[in-house]
């Protein structure tokens, strides 16, 4: 994957888990950012992004990691 590509796929998940982080029950925003991803975003997409956190997943919140570590997105 380019730089650019997960440069663009962190950016936009990152906005995800900025509009979700907001809500006050953890688990739940976890939940729906996973929920989201998995019903807004193409499969291509989805492992892609898995694919950057598996090399570490520079740049991406905590909260994005933490719900795409434990709910399935693909």
């Amino acid at each position: 994957m380019s730089h650019s590509s997960a440069d663009r796929l962190v950016t936009m998940a990152n906005q995800i888990g900025d509009f979700f982080e907001t809500m006050t029950d953890r688990d739940q925003s976890l939940k729906d950012i996973s929920g989201h991803l998995k019903r807004s975003w193409a499969p291509p997409m989805r492992r892609k992004l898995l694919e950057h956190i598996e090399h570490g997943g520079a740049g991406l919140k905590d909260i994005v990691l933490q719900a795409v570590q434990t709910n399935k997105i693909i």
